[in-house]
């Protein structure tokens, strides 16, 4: 049986990708980066890793995260305020995400969990 031990991003800026997604999911360096990876795991020991693979090219990169909350607005605005943006989207009429770019211009989704 197979399970998720790591998600895989590519940046082009391993420090700030660190600072970001530390703020943003409350986690911490599992050892000292270098210039071309990091680590990332959560502070509390219950989650996915977070891995960083420094890339040169400025095309978007084929992956994608959901962020799970039950406060989806004030999440969106706390991630806002750390560096993300929020790029122009067509969203359906019961959309329930909202995509964000992070400082890198990765794109993720924060997703409502709350029963509709």
């Amino acid at each position: 049986m197979l399970k998720i031990g790591a998600i895989v991003w590519g940046v082009r800026d391993i420090p700030r990708a660190v600072a970001f997604w530390s703020a943003a999911l409350d986690y911490v360096l599992r050892y000292p980066p270098n210039e071309d990876f990091a680590i990332l795991v959560p502070r509390n020991g219950d989650g996915l890793q977070l891995s960083f693979n420094r890339v040169t090219s400025s095309k978007p990169r084929k992956h994608h995260m959901d962020l799970h909350s039950d406060d989806p607005e004030a999440e969106v605005a706390r991630l806002i305020a750390l560096g993300a943006t929020k790029p122009e989207w067509r969203y359906e009429e019961d959309a329930d995400y909202v995509v964000l770019h992070d400082p890198d211009d990765n794109a993720f989704c924060v997703i409502d969990t709350r029963p509709r």
